[in-house]
């Protein structure tokens, strides 16, 4: 089970790879666009001293790997280094087999964000990384013990500077941040998936009637505990019920018709596992 969990993994990440690696051979490096990261630096020395992409992404992480394996031991890089390895392979291999679809360069930049999204959310969703920036926050978070986030966005930005530098072009910059931007959201996307569902939590002095009427008439599981109102001072009890999106409009009614007066929170929930919904299967 374990072997063919690996295998199943593995394959996911290769296939985020590709995806990866197509995003920047159609769109990312042909319109100059360096969206962050060693691929943005990449793309840049490209244009500067003609060396291939992936093999300046090999070539810029071999120091970030030889750091990590001193700072995180050799298990924890496996899949970092296949993946990176792959990346790089892919990008170089792929590049005389591909031509850009596109002359747009906002198109491409949005497209590339999207596609290499795709893939790295992919690599990310089984569990493996490209090396590069994750790995550098890997490093950082051994030495500070902190969430490096917002650090490394502001490197990625800085990479999108210096392209625009490089390159004499602002525009290229602003084309670079949208890239960055939409990449980020989609590799969210894949790994969390579409807003299916949504959670109420239901502060009430009615929360039974209501848990009552929802069992009853929506078929959904309730679940309430107590909590304390800080300006009042009073005990009361607050009611959590994750409903489909067709369900919102129904269990809105049946709040205020039981409680008018009720406090709601109405939360997007992208993944929910259990009886009623999603059924739990170890990935």
């Amino acid at each position: 089970m374990e072997s063919r969990r690996l295998a199943f993994d593995y394959l996911g990440v290769t296939v985020g790879v590709v995806l990866a690696a197509l995003g920047l051979d159609l769109f990312l490096v042909p319109f100059k666009i360096a969206a962050g990261g060693l691929s943005g630096l990449a793309i840049i020395l490209y244009y500067l001293i003609r060396v291939p992409v992936g093999t300046t992404m090999l070539i810029l992480n071999i120091p970030l790997f030889v750091v990590g394996w001193y700072r995180l031991g050799v298990k924890p890089l496996a899949r970092s280094l296949y993946g990176t390895v792959a990346l790089s392979l892919a990008i170089d291999l792929l590049v005389p087999l591909v031509h850009p679809p596109t002359q747009n360069l906002l198109l491409a930049s949005v497209f590339g964000g999207v596609v290499e999204g795709l893939g790295l959310g992919l690599v990310f969703r089984y569990r493996g990384t490209t090396g590069g920036t994750d790995l550098v926050a890997a490093i950082l978070r051994s030495y500070t013990g902190v969430n490096v986030g917002q650090l490394l966005f502001l490197v990625d930005g800085a990479v999108a500077l210096l392209a625009g530098l490089v390159f004499a072009s602002a525009d290229l910059t602003m084309y670079a941040l949208i890239t960055i931007f939409i990449t980020s959201w989609v590799v969210d996307l894949v790994q969390e998936g579409f807003s299916y569902a949504k959670a109420f939590f239901v502060i009430s002095s009615r929360v039974r009637e209501i848990a009552a009427e929802v069992m009853a008439n929506l078929d959904r599981g309730a679940t309430a505990w107590t909590v304390t109102g800080m300006y009042t001072g009073k005990a009361r009890e607050i009611l959590l019920v994750v409903v489909n999106r067709a369900e919102v409009t129904r269990l809105k009614d049946i709040v205020y018709e039981k409680d008018p007066a009720a406090f709601v929170i109405l939360a997007d929930v992208h993944e929910v596992l259990g009886e009623g919904f999603k059924k739990i299967e170890q990935e």
